[in-house]
């Protein structure tokens, strides 16, 4: 999140498609927000970001996945784009297969088409 105090930096990130892992709620519960309002994940991805969001130690910050997600957009809003672009990027950023990459964005893709 710090990546915003050089411009230059978040170009790069932009340009080479460079993943973040992203854990909204853990940020804020470590302090590195004072809030979820405060965070800076949707000026990220309005800069063209490869966000991913994740839980970081469910069991002692609270929070899995799934409420990471409701976090975000319950805070800003996001539209069903944005989600699903998250969506994607979770299983283009992860150490899956490329097939099994290519299997799971389907599902998304088909999610999203039978969903607009």
């Amino acid at each position: 999140m710090r990546c915003v105090e050089d411009p230059e930096l978040v170009r790069e990130l932009a340009q080479k498609e460079i993943p973040l892992t992203v854990c909204p709620i853990s940020n804020v519960k470590l302090c590195v927000f004072p809030s979820m309002e405060k965070h800076n994940v949707k000026y990220l991805m309005d800069q063209g970001l490869f966000i991913t969001i994740n839980s970081d130690d469910p069991a002692y910050v609270g929070g899995y996945v799934g409420d990471n997600y409701l976090a975000v957009q319950s805070t800003f809003n996001l539209t069903k784009e944005e989600i699903y672009r998250l969506a994607k990027n979770s299983f283009r950023a992860s150490f899956l297969p490329e097939a099994e990459k290519g299997k799971y964005i389907a599902e998304v893709d088909a999610f999203m088409a039978a969903n607009k």
